[in-house]
């Protein structure tokens, strides 16, 4: 019976496995993780003063709430841009004025204007259809008034 020895077991051959680092943010948990690592290790006889203990308890507190906040904030612009669409449906049937975006078209002080028959969202973006069928953005829009009985 001949000894042989397997070549994938040699140190040569040996790969550490690649960390994994997350995405490079310490948050809350990472916070109080290493919060705990510091009082099991500390000194027993100079131990954390407890002014370092309290202003380290109040970061973790800041810390806390402002994640809390950019949770709330991401889900007030969530339903903003879910309601967008909503808050400009209110324009149909009224007259909305615009201003044209290109260089070919009159370049006089008189905003170009027309009657909203649809409102239409895209990618994020809203659209309003008017009357005689042109497109136009919502972001175009500098102002919107009910119209008059003789334009209807």
């Amino acid at each position: 019976m001949a000894n042989t020895i397997d070549s994938s077991l040699l140190l040569s051959n040996y790969k550490p496995p690649e960390r994994q680092t997350g995405n490079q943010i310490l948050g809350k948990d990472d916070f109080l993780k290493i919060l705990l690592v510091q009082l099991q290790n500390q000194d027993p006889l100079n131990p954390m003063e407890d002014k370092e203990f309290i202003a380290q308890m109040a970061n973790f507190s800041t810390l806390e709430q402002i994640t809390n906040m950019a949770t709330e904030l991401e889900q007030f612009i969530q339903l903003q841009n879910e309601n967008a669409i909503l808050r400009y449906s209110e324009m149909i049937g009224k007259k909305v004025y615009w201003e044209e975006d290109s260089e070919e078209t009159d370049t006089s002080d008189t905003p170009t204007s027309g009657i909203v028959k649809s409102v239409l969202q895209k990618n994020n973006e809203i659209f309003l259809e008017l009357e005689d069928g042109k497109m136009i953005s919502g972001k175009q829009i500098i102002k919107v008034e009910a119209p008059t009985e003789e334009i209807r």
